[in-house]
């Protein structure tokens, strides 16, 4: 190591904050939201800024990588700026460390957030810690669930819109995947079935909008449609392009998008909501058979993730885990919904271990926009 970096490194050893806690400043940015927190070690979250992008992006179907880094460029200082006034901080004297999201995540959205951390730890002599996107989703309960958190081994349930991942989860740093999607992420499925029924955006984009579709006007009389196809029965592993592919070809085959009315619009979207829904059911039973086969004790299943915040989701999953075993059933818990969608608090709590023990990293540290949690 070069001999100013490691002076450096001494220098920026978590110092002594005499009685008050440790204050993590995190910034994320790895899709489409610049998101800027401030968190401390006892669990209080000071701010949650998240200055989202979908009006922009709606109009393209999508993110488009160029826009969404032009966006980031624009918000971060305002939504550092607005971190700290909401916190009531001062940037020297009360912020002790400074996280990031390093991967992974779209490279371009990612080094936004990487370059406006590295510049502020380094102007300002605090320690820097570079975080996996998906460890801070699986770590978020931890958080939000304290007295009753979850208690290692537990199974977590990571879905987004650029994951879909049952991870059993053995240490703060120790996750092993169980399963993961051989094609496209449960978010991506549900974005695309939004786009090709014409449903408008909500603030938090097509999949909500989609879910909030099927919940309401339940007095209309939908009419009945082929069952969706059931991929990878039995096979621990996720698949979620065939869903929104038969959708197509069944809107299609009803002459396209301008013949749907509502009632067929919504007789789709529910059928499909409610068949993806019960592939992540089979596959986390698989999951739970599977650790009852390595007789691993596992008791609590932590959802997180963008998807998380479905509402039909939650309550199916609930329904699922008390069927599956009546007598023993296992502890489901969610972040709130707020905290499902990307954040920076989760990149905040998942750097604390980190920084209270002094493993942080140096000025030099590189992004990681594809990255396997397992590599933690």
């Amino acid at each position: 190591m070069h001999r100013a970096c490691r002076t450096l490194s001494h220098r920026l050893r978590p110092r002594s904050v005499g009685h008050r806690h440790f204050n993590v400043l995190a910034i994320e940015s790895s899709a489409d939201d610049t998101c800027a927190a401030i968190v401390d070690s006892s669990r209080k979250i000071y701010s949650n800024v998240v200055m989202k992008q979908h009006d922009i992006h709606e109009q393209h179907g999508g993110i488009e990588p160029m826009i969404a880094i032009g966006s980031h460029q624009r918000n971060m200082p305002y939504a550092i700026r607005q971190a700290l006034d909401e916190a009531g901080l001062d940037i020297l004297r009360d912020v002790d460390g400074i996280a990031f999201t390093r991967g992974p995540g779209m490279p371009g959205c990612l080094s936004v957030g990487m370059n406006a951390a590295k510049s502020l730890a380094a102007a300002l002599e605090k320690p820097l810690v570079g975080v996996h996107h998906m460890q801070g989703h699986a770590l978020t309960p931890l958080l939000t669930a304290w007295p009753y958190v979850p208690q290692y081994p537990f199974l977590s349930l990571l879905i987004s819109g650029g994951h879909t991942l049952l991870l059993l989860a053995t240490d703060v740093r120790s996750f092993q995947i169980l399963a993961t999607t051989r094609d496209e992420s449960i978010g991506r499925s549900f974005d695309k079935v939004s786009r090709l029924l014409e449903l408008k955006w909500t603030g938090l984009g097509p999949g909500d909008a989609l879910e909030k579709f099927c919940a309401e006007d339940n007095e209309i009389e939908c009419p009945s449609i082929p069952p969706l196809p059931h991929p990878l029965t039995g096979q621990l592993a996720f698949s979620f392009s065939a869903f929104h592919s038969h959708v197509k070809l069944l809107i299609n085959g009803l002459g396209g998008k301008g013949n749907l009315d509502t009632p067929m619009k919504k007789a789709i979207a529910r059928a499909f909501q409610s068949a993806v829904v019960g592939h992540l059911e089979e596959k986390l039973i698989l999951g739970l058979g599977w650790c009852k086969e390595k007789n691993i004790p596992v008791r609590s299943v932590v959802v997180s993730g963008g998807v998380a915040s479905n509402h039909f989701l939650r309550e199916r999953l609930r329904q699922c885990l008390l069927k599956s075993d009546p007598g023993t059933p296992c502890t489901l818990i969610f972040p709130p919904p707020q905290l499902c969608t990307d954040n920076a608090v989760m990149i905040a709590w998942a750097s604390m271990h980190r920084f209270l023990v002094g493993d942080t990293d140096l000025y030099s540290i590189e992004l990681r926009p594809k990255w396997s949690i397992e590599e933690l």
